[in-house]
């Protein structure tokens, strides 16, 4: 970040770390795969506790293979504390995080659990070529996990089909790799 004030510069790149973590609970959510793997640094790991441990790029996979057994996810974004070191930077993220998927004996009579969690995210963050920040490290802690069964309803998880890519017609909303 070129500015002759570096209070402000800070504040600027700690605006796109924000933003880049809040792309990344839209991704997931709308289940965008494109911009999640615009997201990490072309040598990214991504550790999810006992889930997942691996480069960026297999984690994508992971996460897309998935979407077809989660009709619902939501992370909603607590706290967030960044600290930049030039073109690097670290970061712990709060979040909540709601999914819906299919419960353990449900596979054919269509049961389905809320998994709920209180996770952090520790992450590395890394300014590239492009200008733009993005995970080089991300490792996710689950401080809290509850699964029961679900009996609700609403709009379970759009997608593509999501409202927001129409009503906000912003680059920002679209899916895909970022402009």
């Amino acid at each position: 970040m070129n500015t002759a004030d570096p209070a402000l510069a800070a504040l600027l790149d700690k605006e796109a770390i924000r933003e880049l973590v809040l792309l990344y609970a839209r991704v997931i959510d709308r289940q965008d795969i494109a911009l999640l793997r615009d997201l990490y640094t072309d040598d990214a790991t991504d550790t999810h506790g006992d889930s997942f441990d691996g480069p960026a790029e297999d984690y994508c996979q992971f996460i897309a293979a998935s979407f077809p057994y989660m009709p619902y996810s939501g992370h909603h974004l607590c706290n967030h504390l960044i600290a930049l070191d030039g073109d690097a930077a670290s970061g712990e993220v709060y979040a909540l995080a709601w999914h819906l998927i299919p419960s353990p004996e449900g596979g054919r009579a269509g049961g389905q659990e809320e998994d709920f969690m209180a996770v952090r995210y520790i992450d590395n963050y890394r300014r590239c070529a492009d200008g733009k920040w993005r995970f080089s490290k991300r490792v996710v802690t689950y401080d809290f996990k509850l699964r029961r069964p679900f009996g609700g309803g609403g709009l379970l998880g759009q997608g593509a089909l999501d409202p927001s890519y129409t009503l906000c017609p912003q680059a920002l909303f679209a899916r895909g790799a970022r402009a």
